[in-house]
């Protein structure tokens, strides 16, 4: 899934990039605001495994599957859910990083959008962890889930009382699945490959793995993913300044109308 599939903007049709240096801050600083913010609620844990109840027989009520399911097709082997686990606590926040990444280098329209996206997202769901602490259906007995992690490995977790570097009373919503699903949405968007639906794996594998090694319900995915849709529906690509013959000198026109223009002044 090459997503190297048009040239990059260049000319008077090129976005400016914002500055690397400011980039930087606004992502390093996002992450430690979201992750100091995530352990304010570490201390409810009561409220957390109430809350837990009530959307794991919600879930039972409107007649999700369970997720059992799909941890009993991992549960098949021991290779096949260390890879979920290990896809759990490796794949979140590189692929992200190199998916931001790309578009500040080839999409600086695009990487603009996905950047303000990611931001609302990742505030909303802080604001959600503190107000519904939920403990994830690993730790809820009458799930009967096992904590894959903990007993095949790897896990990116300790016991709940002494971790203090996460949260692990926040799975809803689940971040993991809105941020796979904004990479694969952002790629889709930004390219214009035969294949580039294929990037919609990325979610998929994501959400199999989040739901089979029992650190989130279905609920969670759902939630994160109504909450990506209200913000790709309230953030759109940035306008930029033109001064390409027909249109006249400053008039302002959507990102991807100019990317367009270009794939069709190029014969493609």
């Amino acid at each position: 899934m090459n997503a190297r599939t048009e040239p990059a903007e260049t000319g008077t049709d090129a976005i400016a990039r914002p500055p690397l240096v400011r980039e930087l801050l606004l992502v390093v600083g996002l992450f430690l605001v979201y992750k100091f913010g995530r352990l304010l609620a570490t201390s409810h844990t009561g409220e957390a495994f109430r809350n837990a109840d009530r959307v794991w027989n919600l879930e039972r009520a409107v007649h999700l599957p369970g997720e059992g399911s799909v941890q009993n097709l991992l549960l098949h082997g021991d290779t096949l859910v260390h890879l979920a686990n290990t896809y759990y606590a490796t794949v979140h926040f590189p692929a992200t990083a190199a998916f931001l990444i790309w578009l500040y280098l080839r999409r600086p329209a695009h990487y603009v959008r996905a950047r303000r996206v990611l931001a609302v997202v990742t505030a909303a769901a802080l604001v959600v962890h503190l107000a519904f602490p939920l403990a994830p259906p690993r730790m809820l007995a009458a799930t009967g889930l096992v904590d894959t992690a903990q007993v095949y490995g790897p896990s990116v977790y300790g016991p709940p009382r002494t971790d203090h570097l996460a949260n692990q009373f926040a799975a809803m919503p689940s971040l993991h699945f809105g941020w796979a699903l904004m990479v694969a949405i952002g790629l889709i968007v930004a390219t214009r490959s035969r294949w580039r639906l294929l990037w919609l794996l990325h979610p998929l594998l994501t959400l199999l793995v989040i739901v089979g090694t029992a650190n989130h319900y279905w609920l969670d995915a759902l939630v994160a993913t109504a909450m990506l849709a209200l913000a790709l529906a309230a953030i759109h690509l940035p306008h930029r300044t033109v001064t390409t013959a027909g249109r006249g000198a400053g008039t302002l026109v959507p990102a991807a109308r100019d990317e367009d223009a270009a794939l069709v002044g190029a014969g493609r």
